[in-house]
């Protein structure tokens, strides 16, 4: 008789090394070598650290700047670059350096991993994505050390190249201070690097491709704008620029009159701390202002925010831009009575309308889970445990200063919530993407329903 062949799938795959990063992470972390004092830092909070690290997160219930030692810090960044790249590319990326064969199976592994429709040209994608992550996290340390090098010496060229990869991985960790980047929140240099680097990342891998296309076609005189890029570089290039700015206007006039936030800046500085909220909202992190003082409006504005996220086949979280204009897209074609979805006049296919419905109703369910647990282990507002669970869903790292007060409860919460934030919708693209099995001759019959 046969031995049953047992093999993990794709989805398996990544979920269990996405989860062996995080054990072997808060393992390193629980060292004493990795502590700033000496002391081995309590397990839960060094768990609590590898995993905000390799989901790209940044909520923290310690100080990143000061708990941890140089070489706790070096585990950090690591954790933080396979979270933003994933392990799937990384080891990839081991294997072309070493001149191994990519078989079929590394390949379905690629393919899932970046949530791709084809298995042609994987190997070129993988370098071309090792090599562009590099050259602009490069970019970003040579730009940082401009500010930091002058004011800490050599030790800013390590703040400058973590400060980089932090922000290019939408992790939001930064070791210069406890209040994140609200000492720079007037500097435009660093407002200006930190925002393109989220931005960069945050478009998506597929959009830098394309991209570099047309631009390349108009040095063959072939460029024709806007038209010539596909349909998904149009809905990402066209809704990252409308959320960022419009989240950028309400958030200036919310907070035009906060004596807590930016009442005291000057015009200028007002406009550049309120587009860096809006910026930073799309799954990095960083803060430039204190979270929990801003005004109910603008907390609300960022949750929004937060819940999108950047775009797919990126660094960033949050349902993304696509799955957002998709939905609405959806909705005013149904209000229209139209049997189509139509953008940009393309037809969008129902798979991606059913994979968009699933991926929201996945983070909202994690959201809503997370938010009820919450609630019952800790006394903050409804307000505050909102943010942080909205934050930890879409793996934003913003907090409303509740992060460093959890219980060992409230930690593990949002450890579980940060690490099926993460993995979550990852999961629901392979399961759209897998090869459907044969369909049944017999079909249950059809009856209509009251909807609304």
């Amino acid at each position: 008789m046969k031995k049953k062949h047992f093999s993990f799938s794709t989805t398996q795959i990544i979920m269990f090394t996405f989860l062996a990063a995080i054990l072997i992470g808060s393992i390193l972390l629980s060292l004493p070598i990795s502590s700033a004092s000496g002391k081995s830092v309590a397990y839960i909070d060094a768990l609590f650290t590898a995993t905000t690290s390799t989901c790209v997160t940044g909520l923290v219930t310690v100080p990143t700047f000061s708990t941890w030692s140089t070489f706790g810090h070096i585990v950090i960044l690591f954790l933080i670059q396979i979270g933003g790249l994933g392990i799937i590319t990384i080891m990839s990326g081991i294997m072309i350096a070493l001149h191994k064969k990519i078989g079929i199976a590394d390949r379905l592994l690629i393919q899932d991993a970046f949530n791709l429709n084809t298995l042609s040209g994987l190997v070129k994608f993988v370098k071309k994505v090792i090599l562009g992550t590099f050259i602009v996290e490069g970019t970003g340390a040579l730009l940082y050390m401009t500010v930091f090098v002058p004011q800490f010496g050599l030790k800013g060229i390590w703040f400058s190249v973590f400060n980089s990869v932090s922000a290019f991985c939408n992790a939001g960790i930064d070791i210069i201070s406890a209040d994140s980047l609200c000492g720079y929140a007037t500097n435009p240099m660093i407002n200006i690097v930190t925002s393109l680097l989220i931005i960069i990342s945050g478009l998506g891998y597929i959009v830098w491709w394309d991209l570099i296309r047309v631009f390349t076609n108009f040095r063959t005189k072939k460029f024709r704008c806007i038209k010539n890029l596909t349909l998904h570089s149009k809905i990402v290039l066209s809704s990252t620029l409308v959320f960022i700015f419009a989240g950028a206007i309400l958030i200036f006039i919310f907070e035009y009159k906060n004596p807590l936030t930016i009442e005291k800046f000057s015009l200028f500085d007002k406009i550049q701390v309120s587009l860096f909220q809006s910026v930073t909202t799309r799954t990095a992190g960083f803060a430039s202002v204190p979270q929990e003082n801003l005004t109910n409006a603008t907390s609300i504005i960022c949750l929004m925010l937060m819940f999108i996220g950047g775009s797919p086949v990126g660094t960033a979280g949050g349902i993304k831009t696509v799955t957002i204009v998709v939905l609405l897209a959806s909705a005013f074609s149904a209000i229209r009575n139209k049997d189509e979805v139509t953008l940009f006049n393309r037809n969008i296919p129902k798979s991606a309308i059913s994979k968009a419905v699933s991926v929201t109703s996945m983070s909202f369910i994690i959201m809503f889970v997370s938010t009820v647990l919450l609630s019952a282990v800790t006394d903050a507002s409804a307000l505050d445990i909102v943010y942080e669970t909205v934050s930890a869903t879409a793996t934003v790292g913003l907090t409303k200063n509740l992060t460093p007060y959890l219980d060992m409860w409230g930690k593990i919460i949002i450890i579980a919530t940060m690490y099926l934030g993460r993995v979550g919708p990852i999961s629901l693209a392979i399961a759209f993407n897998m090869k459907k099995e044969k369909k049944n001759i017999i079909k249950n019959p059809t009856e209509d329903i009251s909807v609304g």
